[in-house]
């Protein structure tokens, strides 16, 4: 095994910069779609894939996968959800919670956040890009996210 090396500080700069950028993005536009749509970021995550899903339903098993979340959390996630009228669950002969679908309500909320949360995007990061420094974080961000799930796979 390789004897483990320290950063150059330059890299180590890099790597701050960019964690410090990541964070205040990230901040940023959470904040907004609290103040702006009234949801929380866990909730948009929730709200968009169910709006992404056919006829706006899944089961509850497949959204916390599509999620990569817990099943608790995701059941606490809907309950809180469900108290506010933004999804609503259905249940097997049993009684037991297996599917979600989005309300009236939940649809609305989403599609309105949908286009809110894409103009601060837009604002906060593309608008300062240019189009090389755009293609050239696509293409890092694509061969880490491979790197990453092929070392997974295996099992690493």
């Amino acid at each position: 095994m390789a004897k483990p090396r320290t950063l150059e500080p330059e890299q180590w700069e890099l790597w701050n910069s960019w964690m410090q950028a990541q964070r205040l993005l990230t901040r940023e536009l959470d904040r907004a779609l609290q103040r702006d749509h009234g949801i929380s970021k866990a909730e948009f995550s929730v709200l968009v894939t169910l709006h992404r899903a056919a006829e706006g339903r899944m089961r509850v098993s497949e959204l916390a996968e599509s999620l990569g979340w817990e099943k608790s959390r995701v059941a606490h996630q809907l309950t809180r959800m469900e108290n506010r009228e933004l999804v609503d669950r259905t249940e097997d002969r049993s009684g037991r919670r297996i599917g979600v679908g989005l309300t009236a309500k939940g649809r609305d909320s989403v599609e309105d956040a949908i286009l809110g949360h894409a103009e601060n995007i837009r604002r906060h990061f593309f608008d300062t890009l240019a189009p090389e420094q755009a293609a050239a974080i696509h293409a890092w961000s694509r061969q880490t996210v491979d790197r990453i799930e092929a070392r997974c796979r295996e099992g690493a």
